[in-house]
């Protein structure tokens, strides 16, 4: 059962226990915020995602909410397993890449907005930023702003809105501010091919992993991978 927030500085995140937005939610938290987390189960192939995000959620004493939607007919790697997670060769590619979920920040945000608009919350906290733009259409920011403004058309209450704390920066420099907040980043997930371990040749682990050695650091998944 959803409990109703009693603190007046309520927010949603959005939280799928990767690195990106685990680190929004310790900004918000250590922004003032009261959030409650909305994870969603969509079929992906990453299942180990909601895991990590409902520890994160417990970590942070923070209620959550588990949607689950079925998005099956995206032509995507990521919920269709007969699409291989493909390795990019040039990671700064504009090129869509196979990951794409058709209209997932689309639907997710929906959600979030009706949680939000019937629990009082005035701001949903959302992990998009310039790396996943350059190739996810809905993570640019005048996608985040346009919707922002046709949802509160439609709203009984007025006045919501959408915060990306990371939109303008690189997984290098989130990782830091990560860092700084105090994200327990062994116990977040980023890998699209869904293993125990990372693959260390996906996307998501490629950027994960240089961004932690560009800062001097090993990614601590791997260090727990070796354990």
């Amino acid at each position: 059962m959803l409990k109703k927030l009693n603190n007046s500085n309520k927010a949603i995140i959005l939280l799928s226990g990767g690195a990106d937005s685990a680190t929004t939610l310790y900004f918000a938290k250590k922004n003032g915020y009261k959030l409650h987390a909305l994870i969603f189960d969509y079929g992906q192939r990453h299942k180990n995602e909601i895991a990590s995000a409902k520890q994160i959620a417990r970590i942070n004493n923070i209620d959550y909410t588990l949607q689950r939607i079925n998005l099956s007919w995206a032509k995507s790697s990521l919920t269709n397993k007969r699409i291989k997670v493909t390795k990019r060769r040039n990671l700064s590619s504009k090129k869509i890449p196979l990951t794409y979920v058709s209209g997932r920040n689309i639907i997710f945000l929906s959600y979030a907005v009706s949680l939000a608009e019937s629990i009082g919350a005035k701001k949903i906290f959302l992990g998009a930023h310039i790396q996943d733009y350059s190739g996810y259409p809905d993570c640019r920011p005048e996608f985040i702003k346009s919707f922002q403004k046709t949802v509160n058309f439609g709203l009984k209450e007025k006045g919501l809105s959408i915060q990306t704390p990371l939109i303008r920066k690189n997984k290098k420099q989130i990782i830091k501010m990560g860092l700084k907040l105090g994200v327990p980043f062994e116990n977040t997930y980023s890998c699209y091919q869904g293993k125990k371990k990372p693959c260390c040749a996906c996307d998501s682990c490629r950027f994960r992993i240089a961004a932690f050695t560009q800062l001097g650091l090993t990614d601590p998944l791997l260090l727990k991978s070796q354990n």
